[in-house]
């Protein structure tokens, strides 16, 4: 997968993770909670900074491992979670038995009570204008304090740099210190790296949070997430999208972490 980013990226990049790590074929992943994320997002968020915070999944890891510039994304994250439970079981293996998964969805309704409780402005940028307009209202209803201040469903291809230009300029204007970014992996993760520095707000990518939450899809019943079996209920609802990506990924990811394991264990 080529990918291409509107910035230079330097191999020597000082990254800032600022929690604890494990690394997972090349990936910063933190040992991590979901009260943890959600102290951290929201300190950073009353201070106006600037940070990014990736729930990722095998996925965006194998991404990662195939494409060097994109691993440089990930690793200069403030936050990287176990958004999956075979990355949840690899740092229980490394040693954190406690682990659980911090997962997108779950993270963003974590984190929504806690802003509104405190009075932070969030924004919404990603999906479509109908799931958008759903989520307002169904964040509006549950959390009446809630502090909306942007809300954007942006063009499914590429952004030009004006338009990015002009999207950062909105996002500053609102006031937003709390940014959930759906827009998938890699997109959202290379988007919220290009303008970190730029918005003085937490951008916290939730991938597909925004569907399952405006119940556009379906999420894995607990007891299937929970087995990491999430993978198959999305192929069974999706087949034609998700076949190819899971039957390359998974396989190579389950090779190359016990090749990992073998070579940590027997030291070859």
């Amino acid at each position: 997968m080529k990918i291409n980013l509107p910035i230079k990226l330097d191999n020597n990049e000082t990254h800032q993770n600022f929690q604890a790590h494990e690394m997972i074929l090349g990936v910063k992943v933190n040992p991590t909670s979901y009260q943890e994320t959600v102290q951290s997002v929201i300190v950073w968020a009353e201070a106006s900074q600037s940070r990014s915070v990736c729930a990722t999944s095998v996925h965006g890891l194998m991404i990662a491992y195939d494409n060097p510039a994109f691993r440089t994304v990930l690793n200069a994250a403030d936050l990287i979670t176990p958004d999956g439970m075979p990355l949840v079981w690899t740092l229980r293996l490394n040693g954190h038995k406690n682990q659980t998964r911090v997962y997108g969805p779950t993270l963003m309704e974590k984190i929504l009570p806690k802003a509104a409780e405190k009075e932070i402005p969030v924004g919404l940028l990603g999906s479509t204008p109908r799931v958008i307009e759903k989520l307002q209202k169904k964040f509006l209803h549950k959390y009446p304090h809630i502090k909306i201040a942007y809300a954007l469903s942006p063009p499914f291809r590429a952004f030009s740099i004006e338009e990015n230009e002009n999207m950062v300029q909105e996002i500053i204007r609102s006031g937003a210190r709390i940014l959930f970014v759906g827009l998938g992996c890699p997109k959202q993760e290379l988007w919220m790296h290009v303008n970190k520095g730029k918005i003085n707000a937490v951008m916290v990518g939730v991938g597909a949070a925004f569907d399952f939450i405006a119940g556009e899809k379906q999420q894995a019943p607990d007891w299937m997430q929970n087995k990491g079996l999430e993978w198959f209920y999305r192929l069974l609802k999706e087949p034609k999208r998700l076949w190819s990506r899971y039957f390359s990924i998974v396989p190579r990811f389950l090779f190359l972490m016990s090749r990992e394991f073998l070579k940590s264990k027997f030291h070859f």
